[in-house]
């Protein structure tokens, strides 16, 4: 689907003031807020991306200049648009990655609230989530990258393999719940005596117990032991996002295990900074060189690029390197390297050189260059 002009999304011309620009904004957002009877989610986000780069000077600027390319392509719906776009989530803003079957499952993000400590369904009783944090370097989260977590978990015993029973000795009926996995247990409160139906603490609900408990866990089917687990990190992802493994969180007796939260941290980089899909670097040419022109070597994370600097080049121009940014997570299309041009002004000129600059202002004046 293509990317709509932002422009024409708000409903302005190219030409508007910022005045005008917040104006349609606060317009269409009432009109389609979600939470509105008729609102629309869709149009409203739309709207939202639309306002927040055009409400920015500089990202309106290289929007003007390499449209969405220049943004981070963050449009909805394209190539380069939001790669968690019509997934619901865990998080917030976050991104949550499920690697449950070995590799890059489903991809979330909330844009309407949520969290990891919201409520869950009830269902069968499962072991503790656990967090961790990774840290990466900025080429790293670029590239993607492999790593390898090192944890002391409950996990399945391997002596007894989770059955809770000696190798050789067979499990038996439980003789608290009759094989039933349940007791019933009386309480009472103030309202007199309520009868309640509990898992059987003897079996932890499994209606067995082994003959003979096993030597290692205890009877319990868990021991506590130092693990190693293989983590393959996508490339594109951002700081911040949270990559979620099922099952890979500890064991507990009766139910499933629970699941490995690995928070993701990036690194700053000393020279180039990332918005979205795009990475944003400076370099500096003299005033001569940015008036005749010159060809410089731009640092980008695939090496050196040579860039062309056109003469007449003023402070704060942007020059695009397409395919020298950030991958979409959904796809191979790399975003761009935007690099801002600043102009070195000379200091300490020596006599010859002060005299050849204001030549040059008296020449300009004379109208001699344009």
């Amino acid at each position: 689907m293509a990317q709509r002009d932002y422009y024409e999304v708000l409903g302005v011309t190219k030409g508007a003031s910022d005045d005008e620009i917040k104006k349609a904004f606060r317009k269409l957002a009432v009109k389609y807020h979600p939470d509105k009877d008729g609102g629309d989610e869709t149009k409203f986000k739309e709207i939202n991306e639309a306002y927040e780069v055009l409400k920015d000077a500089k990202k309106r600027q290289r929007y003007d200049q390499f449209g969405h390319a220049g943004v981070g392509g963050t449009a909805a719906g394209g190539a380069g648009g939001n790669p968690f776009e019509g997934f619901s989530g865990m998080g917030g803003q976050n991104v949550h990655f499920d690697f449950g079957d070995g590799g890059l499952g489903d991809i979330f993000s909330s844009f309407f609230g949520g969290g990891m400590g919201g409520s869950r369904s009830r269902g069968p009783i499962k072991g503790r989530d656990v967090e961790v944090e990774l840290t990466l370097s900025f080429e790293e989260a670029v590239f993607g990258t492999e790593d390898e977590i090192t944890l002391t978990l409950d996990d399945e015993c391997e002596h007894c393999k989770g059955s809770g029973a000696e190798p050789g000795h067979s499990m038996k009926t439980c003789p608290t719940c009759k094989g039933a996995g349940q007791v019933n247990k009386v309480v009472n409160t103030l309202f007199g005596a309520i009868q309640q139906v509990v898992q059987c603490s003897t079996c932890k609900g499994k209606g067995k117990v082994p003959e003979k408990a096993c030597t290692v866990c205890g009877g319990s089917g868990i021991e506590r032991r130092k693990q190693s687990i293989k983590l393959k990190i996508p490339a594109g992802i951002d700081d911040g996002a949270t990559i979620r493994l099922a099952g890979r969180g500890e064991a507990i007796t009766g139910g499933a295990k629970g699941d490995l939260y690995v928070h993701i941290k990036v690194k700053a980089h000393k020279k180039f900074t990332r918005e979205g899909n795009l990475i944003l670097s400076e370099e500096t040419v003299s005033m001569i060189d940015a008036a005749l022109g010159t060809e410089i070597d731009v640092e980008t994370v695939d090496g050196k690029v040579r860039m062309k600097v056109p003469a007449g080049t003023q402070p704060g121009t942007d020059f695009k390197l397409s395919s020298h940014g950030v991958p979409h997570l959904r796809s191979d299309v790399r975003g761009a390297h935007i690099v801002t041009v600043k102009v070195e002004t000379p200091t300490n000129l020596s006599k010859k050189q002060k005299d050849l600059l204001a030549e040059f202002k008296a020449a300009k004046k004379r109208g001699l260059f344009s």
